[in-house]
């Protein structure tokens, strides 16, 4: 067992903003005071081990995976049966003056075979979220623009049945260099093989409890995995058909967990060799790369590059697994965002006009981000945010009632 401190860094990447952090959500557990910046070094950060975690118990201050079994019930749904995954969120931090460059030195004990990751992101000034970049040997992280507001997460590792890694103590590092321009790319949008995630009463990556007729995604990058609850990272999938589903991101899968093939090529954790927009799997599928396997060794049976939830797949008229055209919400800068909030009933209904007997046109889930282009006055409708007669267009001829839509700005009338 290789016991000291493990240097983990964070490599470099120019990414996209991603979709606003939801409104009226206190921020994660953790320490948020300011720390002095050292004029001799950077700012310094020492979270406690504690907060939200999926698969990680903490004792005493340490953190370790929480059981030793293969994940059938618990973690990403690419690594079941693979080797254990568990995540901690270790909150989010105001340092006293903006950085960009962030370095994560872990303590602990780490087994052959087991691995100990930090994932950080930065809050730009409109509250969006820069997506996760995972801690890698090399160099710091460099976010995609300074900020005062940096998120961290511990991701740990270990194959079925082994012990697996111990954290003792973490610490942030964060400083501020000079970059060149930030380059606005489009927003991603890449038609891809969507596949049934099922698995109804099991927890996915981020804690969530699978229930009958849920709404989410999984993609197969830590990323763009959403907090529980939350659509931080949320996806609008649309079917051949026309029927569309906006919904977050809750689950790493399917096959692989490092595979961000929505990025540019040079910006992808891995399968580098790879165009932008294709998955590894459909690659492993269809061209035999790497030998038709995905990176955990196992024979790909199918060229999946995301995973719904059962209320999202059939909500969108699939009755086999098929390929869908997915816009990746969050790689773009938007205007005005809200959040679906519906208290667990059910997702909210877009319709064709304002009206809520209009034809239905497809669904944004709950905790989902969603883009508000104007409103417009409609029918009345009663939700969580009250009632009121006031509609959002979220896309051409779409329209969904605004008390159900939680933290949007005003926007303009519809013309």
């Amino acid at each position: 067992m290789a016991t000291g401190v493990l240097t983990t860094a964070l490599s470099l990447a120019t990414l996209a903003p991603v979709a606003s952090a939801d409104p009226g959500v206190p921020p994660p557990p953790g320490p948020h005071t300011q720390a002095a910046p050292d004029d001799e070094g950077p700012q310094r950060w020492a979270p406690p081990l504690a907060g939200t975690s999926t698969g990680v118990a903490i004792t005493e201050g340490t953190a370790r995976l929480s059981t030793m079994r293969d994940g059938t019930e618990t973690g990403p749904a690419a690594l079941r049966g693979a080797e254990r995954q568990g995540l901690l969120d270790l909150g989010a931090h105001q340092f006293a003056t903006p950085v960009n460059r962030i370095d994560a030195p872990v303590t602990g004990d780490v087994p052959p075979g087991s691995q100990v990751a930090v994932d950080v992101r930065g809050q730009d000034a409109d509250g969006q979220w820069s997506e996760w970049l995972p801690a890698e040997p090399g160099s710091p992280a460099v976010l995609p623009e300074p900020t005062r507001t940096v998120a961290v997460r511990l991701a740990m590792l270990a194959p079925t049945g082994s012990a697996g890694p111990v954290v003792r103590s973490l610490e942030v590092l964060a400083d501020e260099v000079p970059t060149g321009p930030r380059t606005i790319a489009p927003r991603a949008s890449y038609r891809v093989f969507a596949t049934r995630e099922g698995l109804v009463g099991g927890v996915t990556a981020n804690g969530h409890r699978i229930t009958p007729n849920d709404q989410f995604a999984a993609l197969p990058s830590r990323r763009a995995l959403s907090p529980n609850g939350r659509g931080d990272y949320s996806v609008r999938v649309c079917a051949a058909g026309g029927r569309c589903a906006t919904v977050p991101v809750w689950d790493v899968g399917p096959w692989n967990t490092k595979d961000d093939y929505w990025n540019p090529s040079d910006q992808r954790q891995q399968w580098k060799d790879l165009p932008q927009g294709r998955p590894q799997a459909q690659a492993a599928f269809e061209n035999k790369h790497n030998g038709g396997r995905d990176g955990f060794g196992r024979q790909v049976k199918n060229p999946a590059g995301i995973d719904l939830a059962d209320g999202t797949f059939y909500g969108l008229g699939l009755r086999d697994n098929a390929f869908v055209t997915v816009d990746y919400l969050w790689t773009a800068k938007s205007a005005a965002l809200g959040r679906a909030a519906t208290a667990g009933a059910g997702p909210v209904v877009e319709r064709a006009t304002p009206d809520a007997a209009a034809p239905d046109g497809g669904v944004v889930g709950d905790g989902a981000q969603v883009e508000v282009q104007c409103q417009v006055a409609g029918t009345s409708v009663t939700g969580t945010q009250g009632t009121s007669n006031l509609w959002l267009r979220t896309r051409p001829e779409r329209y969904v009632p605004a008390a159900w839509i939680q933290g949007a700005p005003p926007v303009p009338p519809c013309t």
